[in-house]
């Protein structure tokens, strides 16, 4: 289980001073306790943490991109300068979007990773996909507020915290770039002191102290070296070098009184949720038919479901199993279209259905206007993945109830009729699975898309 200490610098608006924060945070860590690993990496693209902490030419391992490709962290990171380990910068995020569509991607893969220590994080200025993960990973989130507008772009983020259900207690508000030479008449002596007194008005925790504007500070990250300065170093006669050095105390403390790291307790719930799908496909596996629903040929043993074409599930829950590939086949072009399986181009067709049928749905239920009809029929649909229907067949059932070698009635009379033999309400679904993992289709999601596909079909008949 991991044994990471998460601080995110996180700000929608920009030129607050996260970059800042974030590295200098990160050096006076490592020189307040020289044995406690420090880790940090960045989502924006100006390369400042290269820049500040690369030692040499070398070509990287990797990047943050990787890391959220699923590339273990401790792959990627690189031991920089100051004794500061960082996992190096991507310029361009963009093709990674698609994959962050929850905001607890990059908290899994921490997780998993074999770090330990405090890990810094520093976002873009907004509240996007990327900062969102690093949000949901944070044991404590560092907000930089320097006037009142970053202090108004605060509430998305206590949204964002409120929207997933998380303590609001990890976020600590921090003034920044704050003019000391500045002075207010009125309770308000200072902008430190205003900025605080609004924060605490809103009902928003702080940190103690404040970040102060340095010119000399300020001209570290600017110089003909075109190098990146730490405080720590370059900048020891400012009063900035104290607010950092007591800054990070208190980070320091908070890591030392943290009860439960916010990875332990993700991780945690990574895996009471992984046994609660583990007893779930347990459960929908013992209910599956044992056999083919049309040839009766054992499909589901011990040791999982065999190589099967499709899967199959009455609307009503009542019944499901899956479906030899030959079988289905044979019954669509031989029973429901009626073609001969001998002809010319029979093998050809049947490799274009077996292709396509990986979108569709296929339905079988009681033609429509047919209930209580002497001469019973079937109703042949296929329907594409979001619910529209693409085509639909009716087939005579003659001699329903009796008897019978056919395919297409032995399943009616198993699936879709009562005891007397007659078509009632309920509907077959159909789904073409994986050959390789047929039992694919058990799992939560392939599940709940089944089952949402039931439902939009559903609506349409009733």
């Amino acid at each position: 289980m991991s044994q990471l200490y998460v601080v995110t610098i996180a700000s929608e608006k920009g030129g607050v001073g996260k970059t800042t924060l974030a590295t200098n945070l990160a050096i006076y860590l490592k020189a307040l306790c020289e044995d406690l690993p420090v880790t940090l990496f960045s989502f924006d693209n100006h390369f400042s943490v290269d820049r500040m902490f690369r030692i040499g030419q070398g070509t990287p391992r990797g990047d943050v991109a990787d890391l959220l490709q699923g590339t273990p962290a401790e792959a990627l990171v690189e031991l920089g300068e100051y004794g500061v380990q960082f996992i190096p910068s991507r310029s361009d995020l963009t093709s990674l979007r698609e994959r962050l569509t929850t905001p607890d991607l990059l908290a899994r893969m921490l997780c998993a990773a074999q770090l330990t220590g405090v890990l810094i994080i520093d976002t873009r200025p907004d509240l996007d996909h990327f900062t969102r993960n690093a949000l949901y990973a944070a044991d404590r989130v560092i907000v930089p507020v320097k006037d009142m507008a970053s202090l108004e772009n605060c509430r998305n983020l206590y949204a964002f915290f409120a929207e997933q259900g998380l303590s609001k207690k990890a976020l600590r508000i921090l003034p920044c770039l704050v003019d000391s030479r500045i002075h207010f008449d009125g309770p308000f002596r200072d902008s430190y002191q205003l900025l605080k007194g609004y924060a605490i008005n809103r009902g928003y925790r702080c940190l103690e102290g404040y970040i102060a504007k340095s010119p000399k500070v300020e001209s570290l990250n600017t110089n003909p070296d075109g190098k990146i300065y730490p405080v720590i170093t370059h900048g020891r006669g400012t009063e900035v070098h104290i607010q950092f050095s007591h800054l990070a105390r208190q980070v320091f403390l908070d890591l030392r009184d943290c009860n439960e790291l916010r990875l332990s307790a993700i991780a945690l719930e990574q895996e009471r949720r992984s046994q609660e799908r583990s007893s779930a496909f347990a459960a929908r596996l013992a209910k599956i038919a044992p056999g083919c629903l049309l040839c009766d040929r054992e499909l589901v043993g011990p040791g999982g479901v065999e190589s099967a074409g499709y899967f199959a599930a009455t609307g009503s829950g009542s019944l499901s199993g899956f479906l030899d590939e030959e079988c289905y086949s044979e019954l669509v072009f031989r029973h429901i279209f009626q073609s001969s399986r001998e002809g010319s181009g029979s093998q050809p067709l049947r490799e274009l259905f077996r292709e396509s049928a990986q979108r569709s749905y296929f339905v079988l239920r009681r033609a429509p206007g047919t209930r209580n009809f002497f001469r019973q029929q079937l109703s042949f649909y296929r329907f594409d993945e979001s619910g529209l229907e693409v085509s639909h067949r009716v087939i005579d059932l003659d001699g329903l109830g009796r008897e019978t070698e056919n395919p297409l009635q032995r399943l009616a009379l198993r699936t879709l009729c009562d005891q007397q033999g007659r078509l009632g309400d309920d509907f077959l679904l159909v789904r073409r699975v994986s050959s390789d993992v047929p039992e694919e289709i058990l799992y939560d999601e392939a599940q709940e898309a089944f089952r949402e596909a039931g439902r939009r079909i559903a609506s349409q008949f009733y």
